[in-house]
């Protein structure tokens, strides 16, 4: 509910201020309560004020001047912010220039007294009428933030593993969020600021009030989620009722509800459409937009749902003689926007009425004298089926234009007794009429309260069910997160059986495939790299680590540089088993470094996964081999070296000869 809902739909709060000063001594407030039935009278101070609006959420806060609730325009702000999501202050008196609130209560009918309480009253029956200007200092878009529920800390041994999960806590968070988001149907963007492991935080800017908005602010294990609407740069007073035109509507109801507003001259005001709003939404939708004088569909006879709107309204019904069909409604709508089939069918019902009426409409106009409101008489010809003399006769009534005739009987009946007669005759006839009349009217009367009983019976039954819908949705909600954590857990049981199975196949290996390890030798733990690339080698410590001793195993050792080599040199592991050939300067930077190097064929390496493992003497062959092949390298070096030394020394001799 908002400000824009009628007093027996919504709680008012109206306030005062009874004694003290907002920018001075502590104040104190007469509050008085209005949900359009009963008042409750309080005197109140600011603190119980405010913790009464945030556990009661009343649809609009009231009072004749915004000021008296806060000190300046940045304290405004913070009051507005903190209001419940579904809570509106206005000012009944008018907007940065307001009017004395007692001219605004003679105007509209609404009892007045100076003491602050009925003040109070004042301002609560007025905003409950829609009098005022709603307060805000905020746009319709709302900033939904994902975001780390606690800090990543300074480091430790598990650091790295620490910080993934939060981060992909937080991816987890801002993907639930998205869905949430898109089976609203809001349109939002969103700002992700990825980090390792997942993300650091996530910003959706979301085209709508933090009350249209599926998700709930608040901090769960690793994640929090903060909600807040943008700022304006200023504050601003918005009217309740922004456009009074008499309109014609065209609704197209159904899973998603359409509607259309069109004046009466044919011009396309605003569409509309909505999976979430119920009727009431709606309704106040088409409020803010006009007083409709005729309620179209699109087919006949017309469906209930209109004719519910058609009655709110107590507007002039319309539907074609058929069924209209796509083309036509194509075609009629070619020229004007809209977003999808539902919308162009109530503009299509829009448009085809005011076609259908534009005949009668010129005839009302051509015979409306200057000076009188022709929408209005429409009005009263079309909704009410007046002629358009009762219709005129009706607005100088009201506007206290005509005055009634009198003047002294016709001179020439100067028959004393036959003037008598026609007087006489002319009393009797009006006093008839006036029976008849007083009898109208009791009936008019008794049908009122009828109606009025029944409506009050309506809205309360209507309160209840939007009671129990909006439980049912919260309870569907539960439901769904509870079923998306039970999929989630279910999905990690699944991997840590899968896991377990692979560490079980692993200590079979460990036990029963290597007859040496009953002898008190052990099996080597091998670490597997992907390529011989620096990206691989950081890929492979950031996952298992790469620690002095380790013997590593390169899956693909072609390829590879000095820089790449040295890379792994820093690891200093204790040997490498390669698949491919070396490149010479990888396996001269490694030879320089004495890191034995051998080929993975000679060695039994058993994987699951990316665990892998080896016989221990399978590694001490490969090293012992390399270091058979280093003497010998050696050999051959200093061998080269020395032949070197010799021809030099030959070719120096030659020389001094």
């Amino acid at each position: 509910m908002n400000a824009r809902t009628s007093a027996l739909d919504s709680l008012v709060f109206g306030v005062d201020i009874q004694s003290g000063d907002i920018r001075g001594d502590a104040p104190s407030y007469a509050l008085v309560v209005f949900d359009g039935e009963s008042i409750e009278r309080d005197v109140v101070s600011h603190r119980k004020l405010r913790r009464r609006i945030e556990s009661e959420e009343p649809a609009v806060v009231a009072t004749d001047n915004a000021y008296e609730l806060a000190a300046d325009k940045d304290d405004l702000v913070r009051f507005l912010r903190a209001l419940p999501h579904g809570t509106s202050l206005v000012q009944v008196t008018g907007d940065e220039r307001p009017e004395p609130l007692s001219r605004v209560a003679s105007r509209h009918g609404v009892p007045y007294g100076k003491k602050p309480m009925k003040e109070a009253e004042a301002s609560a029956r007025l905003a409950a009428a829609n009098v005022g200007y709603e307060v805000t200092a905020f746009t319709d878009t709302t900033t939904v933030k994902v975001s780390r529920g606690r800090s990543t800390g300074k480091g430790g041994w598990s650091q790295d593993r620490y910080t993934r999960r939060i981060h992909g806590n937080v991816k987890r968070r801002a993907r639930e969020v998205e869905s949430e988001l898109e089976e609203a149907g809001l349109d939002y963007e969103v700002d992700i600021t990825e980090k390792y492991g997942g993300y650091a935080n996530a910003v959706f800017s979301v085209e709508a009030r933090p009350q249209d908005i599926p998700v709930s602010a608040g901090r769960s294990g690793d994640t929090r989620v903060e909600i807040e609407r943008e700022r304006r740069d200023g504050i601003e007073f918005e009217p309740l009722v922004k456009r009074r035109d008499r309109v014609v509507v065209g609704i197209d109801p159904g899973t998603t509800t359409a509607a259309a507003v069109v004046g009466l001259d044919g011009t396309v005001f605003d569409v509309y459409s909505t999976r979430t709003a119920d009727t009431a939404e709606v309704i106040e939708w088409l409020v803010e937009r006009g007083r409709p004088v005729i309620v179209a569909a699109d087919v006949t006879p017309m469906p209930e749902t209109v004719e519910t709107f058609r009655r709110s309204f107590d507007a002039a019904g319309w539907t074609p003689d058929s069924d209209l069909p796509v083309d036509e409604k194509l075609h009629r709508t070619r020229e004007e926007a809209y977003d999808n089939d539902h919308e162009r069918d109530a503009l299509a019902a829009a448009l085809f009425a005011v076609d259908d009426h534009a005949d009668q409409f010129e005839r009302v106009g051509r015979r409306t004298p200057a000076g009188i409101d022709r929408a209005e008489v429409i009005a009263r010809v079309v909704a009410d089926e007046q002629s358009v003399e009762g219709a005129l006769a009706d607005l100088r009534d009201d506007d206290g234009d005509e005055e009634e005739e009198s003047g002294p009987e016709p001179r020439e009946l100067t028959d004393e007794e036959k003037r008598i007669r026609d007087l006489e005759a002319q009393v009797e006839r009006l006093s008839g009429h006036v029976d008849d009349l007083k009898e109208q009217l009791a009936e008019k009367d008794d049908e009122i309260e009828e109606l009025e009983a029944e409506l009050s019976d309506a809205r309360r039954e209507e309160r209840l069910e939007a009671r129990r819908d909006r439980e049912v949705t919260r309870i569907r909600r539960e439901n769904d997160r509870l079923e998306r954590e039970r999929d989630e857990a279910r999905e990690t049981v699944e991997e840590l059986e899968e896991k377990l199975a692979r560490m079980k196949t692993l200590w079979k290996l460990d036990h029963d495939d290597f007859a040496d390890v009953s002898e008190g030798r052990d099996l080597v733990p091998v670490k597997p790299v992907e390529q011989f690339t620096k990206a691989a080698i950081r890929r492979a410590d950031e996952e298992y680590g790469l620690a002095a001793g380790d013997v590593v195993y390169l899956r693909d050792a072609s390829g590879a540089g000095r820089a790449t080599a040295e890379r792994l040199v820093e690891t200093e592991p204790r040997a490498i088993l390669r698949t491919g050939g070396l490149s010479d300067v990888a396996e001269e930077v490694l030879f320089e470094h004495e890191i034995p190097v051998g080929p993975a064929d000679d060695v039994a390496i058993q994987e699951v996964d990316e665990l892998a493992v080896a016989r221990e003497s399978d590694v001490e062959a490969v090293i012992e081999d390399w270091e058979r092949r280093a003497e010998e390298r050696e050999l051959e070096q200093t061998e080269a070296m020395v032949d070197e030394i010799i021809s030099e020394h030959r070719a120096g001799e030659a020389e001094r000869t």
